[in-house]
C-alpha cells in the first residue's frame, strides 16, 4: 500500500472506530466511483473491515475487524 493509500485508509478505519456507522452511512460518505480510490474496497479485502447485521441490509454496522484495530494500534505505536 502506497503512503497515500496507506494515509487515506488510517483515516477510514479511524472514522470506523469513532462510533457505530451504518452501511447506508460509510456508502455515502466513502464510497468512490473513482478506480484509484477504492478504500471502501481495499479494505474489505483485506478484511479490516466487516458488515455485522444487526440490521437489515443497508443498516448492518461496519465495524472492524481484530486485523483492521491492530492494522490502528500499530499505527498508534509509532
Amino acid at each position: 500500500m502506497g503512503e497515500s493509500q496507506n494515509l487515506l485508509m488510517t483515516e477510514f478505519l479511524s472514522w470506523v472506530a469513532t462510533r457505530r456507522r451504518t452501511y447506508d452511512e460509510a456508502m455515502a460518505a466513502w464510497q468512490s466511483h473513482c478506480p484509484r480510490a477504492t478504500i471502501w474496497e481495499d479494505a474489505i479485502t483485506d478484511g479490516l473491515i466487516e458488515l455485522q447485521s444487526g440490521g437489515h441490509g443497508h443498516d448492518a454496522d461496519v465495524v472492524l475487524t481484530a486485523r483492521g484495530k491492530s492494522f490502528l494500534a500499530r499505527l498508534d505505536g509509532r
